[in-house]
């Protein structure tokens, strides 16, 4: 008779799930890590990540110390979008492997809620990356600033408002763009700006949600 085992993981992995439960923390109290990953193309399932650069906000203030940036190595590069990100197969960046940056990601992101602006691709990178370590989904809760503006304004379309568009409408400063830290930092001021405008609106509150 053949019993139903239970998958087991790493234990990096099984601190990273239990960090999610418990009581519901208030919004102040929520520890929200924004990010950003930087990759060798747009494709989710034959793409690979360059970099991930992350800083936290809490309590409604972005927390520069408590960040994280990575470079990771390359076995599979795309030589026509150095032109956007600027990393190098080679070069002097310090650069780890894939199974080492997702560990350090998923220690830094433990019970936090992610933020990232067009969130889903970001996600899907990230997932891509623990599926070929044999583990599951990434399972925080997440904000996508793309969704945030458009529900500030109560638009209701299809259309894809890039961080590029937003920085000039909200006069954020663009500093280390198409860095994966510089990216997330600009996306954290985004993300106070419009959620400082949603508590201005009546019915109107901040969605978490899984992809």
């Amino acid at each position: 008779m053949h019993w139903f085992k239970r998958k087991t993981y790493p234990d990096f992995y099984n601190a990273y799930a239990e960090s999610f439960k418990g009581k519901k923390k208030p919004l102040e109290a929520t520890r929200f890590v924004v990010f950003d990953t930087e990759t060798t193309g747009l494709n989710t399932k034959e793409d690979y990540i360059l970099s991930i650069g992350t800083i936290t906000v809490q309590d409604f203030t972005i927390h520069v110390a408590d960040s994280l940036e990575c470079y990771l190595k390359q076995d599979h590069f795309n030589a026509k979008t150095v032109e956007i990100h600027g990393i190098l197969k080679a070069g002097n960046i310090t650069k780890i492997k894939e199974t080492e940056a997702i560990k350090l990601f998923l220690k830094h992101i433990e019970g936090a809620v992610l933020v990232a602006h067009h969130i889903a691709f970001d996600v899907a990178m990230i997932n891509q990356a623990l599926q070929r370590m044999q583990l599951p989904k990434l399972k925080n809760k997440l904000v996508d600033t793309g969704q945030l503006y458009k529900k500030t304004k109560y638009v209701k379309d299809n259309k894809h408002y890039s961080l590029d568009q937003l920085c000039t409408t909200y006069n954020i400063t663009m500093h280390d763009r198409h860095t994966a830290s510089g990216d997330a930092y600009l996306t954290a001021m985004l993300f106070l700006k419009l959620s400082a405008l949603l508590k201005k609106k009546k019915n109107r509150n901040l969605t978490l949600r899984d992809y």
